[in-house]
């Protein structure tokens, strides 16, 4: 049976561990950031991933979103230490509990919504 960290992802909710989580969020390994903004919404930018860059971790995958909206400009990685990969948030969901079950120091930033 495939281990699954994120048990459920849906419009507006997620569910981890037994818990559902109904705003954004950052995951460090196992370790859940409730309530993730970003200075300017649907715009992501360095500076709303300084948790993130604190964990450094060697894969940071990126939920955009149930239609992806929000926005990753190309330059986001550049400057990063860490490998950047986005994907609607379903899909993210889906990359992250691959990738944390083949014990990687990956990280993550969903968004919920649209």
């Amino acid at each position: 049976m495939e281990f699954e960290f994120i048990k459920d992802y849906s419009y507006g909710r997620i569910t981890i561990g037994g818990r559902t989580y109904n705003n954004d969020l950052i995951l460090l390994g196992k370790n859940i950031e409730s309530d993730w903004w970003r200075d300017e919404g649907h715009m992501l930018q360095k500076q709303d991933l300084e948790k993130v860059i604190d964990y450094q971790p060697d894969l940071l995958i990126i939920g955009t979103g149930t239609n992806g909206n929000m926005i990753v400009p190309e330059k986001l990685s550049e400057n990063l230490e860490f490998k950047v990969k986005s994907y609607l948030t379903k899909n993210a969901v889906k990359e992250y509990n691959k990738e944390i079950e083949n014990s990687k120091k990956v990280a993550a930033a969903f968004h919920l919504t649209c």
